[in-house]
């Protein structure tokens, strides 16, 4: 039986000429050249929250546009210090608002930019899931990064020494006839591997994962063009199994599927997956790719296996807009959507970022060397940007070693159960196509520690995060639950305090 990676998609844009390797998460403004001729009530643009922090007493470095003349005569105009001066403008330290007000006001300053922090890539997804905070500590609790926890990659190798990558792949097995250790001549692993434990800091910046303190496992099942068969990734699923305690595996990531062919009780994947969920290791499946046919017609029952496996944390994709903000997060159309075929599960479990994520890229290899594929930097620096419930569910991977760093007493349905309830639901998407929601890593390391009732909301990129409050079993009984538009598709009655989930304390 063919056994399919479906879980990789290569961003349509065409390859950039970007000559970086900083990965940076902020949108840069840009500045114009040249002054606009003076006008009454001109206004300068302003960044976001610009005008508030400067109104609560911050003093600020802002980003100016100008030749080095206009920027001196604009300096002594209003009295401002030059911090830092750029081939196209220069950054001045606004004191006050008086000072922002006035330096808005002058006709020859089109925008008024925030020099805001900038940080290397994985900081959108980083800020988005709130994983910064868990590195920092959380409500006074001690930060976690993942230290000491294991997260086996089964998928198509992972390329060892790429920069973000060296010394964090504790072992490497081989279950594909012919491969060479440490070697991923798909590049579908290496990225996975990138997004749930990579780091490497360079004088360019920092490249982070969910989880930069943990440790990788290789376990290659996919070959060159990320196919395989079913009985290589039970291999290696066993294998996990059996040197759990050897290499701390706590973690499986299984970023690939197959098509749901029969029941799970018969599915010798999805029963693999169990015998691992039964050993004590949290078990994270993409959900699939199949969530619209080519012609954007929706399609349900598209969850691959073994997302279907009960005990799996199955994981949708969330297309985050490119913001670290929640609001305008929204499903990925591709994400598959549940129930699952023939059993009826409710899948997914929860959601996480999986659209346009830049990555670790394996050099040579066939995602790489894709027609369309977005490649930036060479050799051992080289990144790529895919799209992917592989992406996702490496993210969920992350994330479950943060929580089982703070709380390694935890059984896999615990941390299930931690993630799902202090998820964030998805605007206009339904349990079907989220889950109980987009994981909020900064809330659920700190509902490990502590009971839920006893925490705040937590607080992502300056908005609120609710929390769903909500856990469910793959099962769901009930013909009306299950075919219900309503309840399990749509954007209101799927997030009420009975039918689908109820609300679960952790005291």
């Amino acid at each position: 039986m063919p056994f399919l990676s479906l879980s990789a998609r290569p961003s349509s844009v065409r390859r950039s000429p970007l000559r970086t390797v900083v990965w940076v998460s902020i949108a840069f403004v840009l500045l114009a050249l040249s002054a606009p001729a003076a006008a009454d009530g001109h206004k300068a643009r302003l960044s976001r929250g610009l005008a508030e922090a400067v109104g609560r007493g911050e003093s600020r470095g802002v980003i100016v546009s100008g030749t080095a003349e206009q920027i001196r005569d604009l300096a002594a105009r209003h009295g401002l210090v030059v911090e830092k001066t750029l081939a196209t403008g220069a950054v001045v330290r606004v004191k006050d608002a008086a000072a922002l007000s006035a330096l808005a006001a002058d006709p020859a300053v089109p925008v008024v930019a925030d020099d805001a922090p900038v940080a290397a890539h994985m900081a959108t997804e980083v800020v988005a899931l709130g994983a910064d905070q868990a590195w920092q500590g959380v409500l006074g609790l001690p930060g976690v990064n993942g230290k000491g926890i294991g997260i086996a990659v089964i998928d198509s190798g992972i390329a060892a020494s790429h920069e973000a990558l060296r010394r964090r792949v504790v072992a490497s097995v081989d279950f594909v006839a012919g491969g060479r250790r440490g070697a991923d001549p798909y590049g579908h692993g290496t990225h996975v591997a990138g997004i749930a434990a990579g780091d490497v800091t360079t004088g360019q910046g920092r490249f982070a994962g969910v989880a930069p303190g943990a440790h990788l496992v290789s376990l290659r099942v996919l070959d060159a063009q990320g196919r395989g068969t079913t009985s290589d990734v039970i291999a290696a699923i066993e294998w996990a199994v059996a040197n759990r305690a050897a290499y701390g595996i706590r973690v499986i990531n299984l970023s690939l599927g197959k098509p749901v062919l029969e029941s799970w009780v018969d599915d010798p994947l999805v029963q693999a997956v169990e015998a691992a969920s039964r050993a004590g290791i949290v078990v994270v499946t993409s959900a699939g790719n199949l969530g619209t046919l080519p012609d954007g017609t929706r399609v349900r029952d598209g969850i691959t296996s073994p997302g279907n496996a009960p005990s799996a944390i199955t994981v949708g994709a969330v297309d985050t807009q490119g913001t670290p903000q929640r609001s305008d997060d929204r499903i990925a159309d591709w994400s598959s959507r549940g129930l699952t075929a023939i059993d009826g599960f409710m899948k997914p479990d929860v959601s996480a970022p999986g659209r346009r994520i830049v990555s670790a890229g394996s050099v040579g290899s066939a995602l790489v060397g894709k027609a369309g594929a977005v490649v930036v930097g060479q050799g051992a620096a080289t990144y790529v940007r895919l799209s992917g419930t592989s992406m996702a569910a490496a993210m969920v991977s992350g994330a479950a070693a943060l929580v089982l760093e703070a709380n390694p007493k935890l059984t896999p349905a615990q941390v299930k159960v931690v993630l799902q309830v202090t998820s964030q639901r998805v605007a206009e998407a339904g349990v079907a196509a989220a889950g109980a929601g987009e994981i909020d890593v900064a809330a659920a390391v700190a509902a490990a520690r502590r009971r839920l009732q006893d925490l705040p909301p937590t607080t992502i990129a300056g908005e609120t995060a609710t929390r769903s409050g909500i856990a469910f079993t793959a099962k769901v009984d009930g013909d009306t639950l299950v075919w219900g538009d309503t309840l399990v598709w749509g954007d209101t009655l799927v997030w009420g305090h009975a039918r689908v989930g109820r609300h679960v304390g952790l005291g």
